[in-house]
């Protein structure tokens, strides 16, 4: 059989791949924050400061190199102050969002705050990204959160941090000014929000927020009606965009449960993220430049009919999500140049998330795995690849069977591959542009079935095994079992 091939292209650099593409979101939802993350005084696990430190170590090992808190929806409902100070004068107040298809009210206590969020962003060496309450707040709120956070004036905001317990600022670089506010974030229509985001931007730096993240559409007309009345683009250094994919009409099934057809739209849904990012880049380019402005996936990952709010949007992940995930973040590599942050959805328990919990223990999904093997991406030069491989035709469009993407430093290549295959085995030539030396590999999911999922008990079942690298006329060939994702190293000659 001849094999598919993957054309790595050394000499035809994209740009650097930011750290912050590999970030992550945490929201007051479910078990994310509260149960996942924190747990206070909860001496069942042990903790640090009331975090959980087997979520910690994990999340640590990964690398979480951005983490974006309050929310999503929670965030335009969230005022700051109600999770400061002692913890037994905080506020409950009841989280609207997330108490629908609920037959209690889902009550925010306030425990985890902004302190409490810091500090999990010290133990993990995450950069914070702050959501600021646009759609129920106002300039001065969210300026004010900017100066407690980030000044060392002798004023009575930086003091109050320092009686919290943090007399050095906290730094928050990154700052996201509202969320979808075309929909929970406050039903604005593009041009009221861009006088929302001009209001807000201009008052949050003032008091030190130095990048401002705007919220932006899967629309590109509303991108380009928001940019067009927004008239001062410096106030912007990321456009945000979300992209769910899993359909919650059931077209692509269940996180466990599908048909061919389904397993296949899946991905061709997941391809929407990478059309998504160029819609994006193509209304910035039209009103400012994406030299200037880069696109935020702040939001992104699989969602499937049983996340439901009664449920607090949990769902089995399974190796069909990390497959997916793996061609997401090709798409991401691929677009070094334009994608300037990304987060995927959610961190702990809720949607595709990378760790779940008990009320004993921690694991890692096999989107986890996935992120870790696609770690030596983060920092290096991503390079132009071309995947000669069959399709598959779905409803929205031809899904390649094999997705993969490529960086280079001066230790060599790596490059990521995916085979989306539902059962067959793929043979993979990697043919990389130069001279090179020796290639290993490492594959995850070998021995898997798409619709196996992670439990406590099988975690580490889905940690990677070595992957045989053989060598055709100086060129790496690998055989690819179905739905897996590998890992190649090439070395430099």
């Amino acid at each position: 059989m001849t094999p598919d091939t993957v054309r790595v292209r050394r000499n035809e650099e994209i740009d650097r791949v930011n750290p912050e593409i590999h970030g992550h979101f945490a929201e007051h939802l479910g078990r994310c924050v509260y149960g996942g993350i924190w747990v206070g005084d909860d001496d069942r696990v042990p903790t640090t400061d009331g975090i959980r430190e087997d979520t910690v170590e994990l999340l640590s090992d990964l690398g979480v190199h951005q983490l974006r808190w309050p929310g999503g929806c929670f965030a335009d409902a969230y005022h700051w102050r109600d999770g400061v100070g002692p913890r037994e004068e905080r506020p409950r107040r009841t989280n609207d969002f997330w108490a629908q298809g609920r037959e209690e009210a889902f009550v925010e206590s306030n425990a985890f705050g902004t302190e409490e969020f810091v500090r999990l962003c010290e133990l993990v060496d995450a950069e914070p990204f702050l959501a600021a309450n646009v759609g129920s707040g106002d300039p001065r709120e969210a300026s004010d959160w900017v100066e407690y956070c980030n000044r060392d004036d002798d004023t009575t905001l930086a003091r109050e941090r320092a009686e919290n317990g943090s007399e050095e600022p906290h730094d928050v670089t990154y700052w996201g000014v509202g969320n979808e506010n075309w929909g929970c974030g406050g039903q604005f229509d593009p041009e009221t929000y861009a006088d929302e985001f001009r209001r807000f931007a201009h008052f949050m730096r003032l008091r030190g927020a130095e990048e401002t993240i705007a919220c932006g559409h899967i629309d590109e007309d509303w991108n380009r009606r928001f940019l067009a009345e927004l008239t001062e683009p410096d106030l912007m250094d990321h456009l945000s965009i979300h992209r769910y994919f899993g359909r919650w009409d059931g077209d692509c099934g269940s996180a466990t449960e599908f048909d061919e057809e389904q397993y296949y739209l899946l991905f061709a849904e997941s391809l929407k993220v990478g059309r998504q990012i160029d819609s994006a880049a193509a209304a910035i380019d039209t009103y400012a430049s994406t030299d200037d402005v880069g696109i935020a996936v702040d939001e992104w990952g699989a969602w499937h009919p049983e996340a439901a709010s009664e449920n607090g949007l949990e769902q089995e992940n399974s190796v069909r999500d990390a497959v997916a995930a793996a061609g997401v973040l090709d798409d991401f590599t691929h677009r070094a140049d334009l994608v300037s942050m990304a987060n995927l959805a959610q961190t702990v328990n809720v949607l595709q998330c990378v760790v779940q919990t008990d009320e004993e223990a921690a694991w890692p999904t096999p989107t986890y795995r996935v992120l870790d093997l696609y770690s030596p991406h983060v920092g290096a030069t991503a390079v132009r690849t071309a995947v000669e491989t069959d399709e598959i035709e779905t409803d929205l469009w031809d899904v390649p069977l094999v997705s993969a993407s490529a960086t280079h430093d001066e230790e060599g290549t790596y490059v990521t591959l995916s085979n989306r295959s539902l059962d067959e085995e793929r043979s993979v030539a990697v043919a990389v542009e130069g001279e090179v030396g020796g290639a290993t590999g490492e594959v995850l999911f070998a021995d898997s079935d798409p619709a196996d999922y992670s439990t406590r008990e099988n975690a580490a079942e889905f940690a990677s095994t070595d992957l045989d690298v053989s060598t055709e006329d100086g060129t790496p060939v690998v055989d690819l079992p179905a739905n897996s994702v590998a890992g190649l190293s090439v070395e430099s000659a």
